[in-house]
């Protein structure tokens, strides 16, 4: 996956958008000077490569919290309200998950201890019902993501 992606490689993220955006123009038999490629959103309901990325990341992490993924990767997402020690702060009501410090900058940040939880502690408390299925978090997800666009 390419989570948090150095500015040295975005290039290669910009390349692999293009190639999207070309299929979507193959598919919808539009020429490369058409404008609107809201074709890829608004018909495919293809997300962007970031946030496609940001999705995929949100349903591990959804995953984990519901003890659907495997055990090595559920070890990573603690709710802070499952801290004895945080459970009187804030962010425990608000279904956050606690960060693990990152010793190295350069892929510390990128790990999916640390970017799931940046990902995960963005999204909005409706988004965070522990009541949710995953195909409805999924759907629910997807269409808060397309209302940035």
């Amino acid at each position: 996956m390419v989570v948090g992606v150095d500015y040295r490689y975005s290039h290669c993220i910009h390349q692999l958008q293009r190639v999207l955006n070309s299929a979507a123009r193959i598919i919808s038999n539009t020429s490369k000077f058409d404008r609107g490629l809201n074709f890829l959103r608004s018909q495919l309901h293809r997300l962007d490569v970031v946030d496609r990325v940001r999705f995929r990341v949100c349903i591990q992490v959804f995953r984990c919290l519901h003890k659907m993924a495997p055990e090595y990767l559920f070890t990573y997402c603690q709710p802070i309200s499952g801290i004895s020690s945080r459970r009187q702060l804030r962010s425990a009501d608000c279904g956050h998950l606690d960060f693990p410090r990152v010793k190295l900058a350069s892929y510390g940040g990128r790990s999916f201890a640390y970017a799931g939880h940046s990902n995960w502690n963005s999204l909005p408390a409706y988004l965070k019902d522990s009541s949710l299925s995953l195909s409805s978090f999924r759907h629910h997800l997807k269409t808060f993501l397309f209302s940035f666009y």
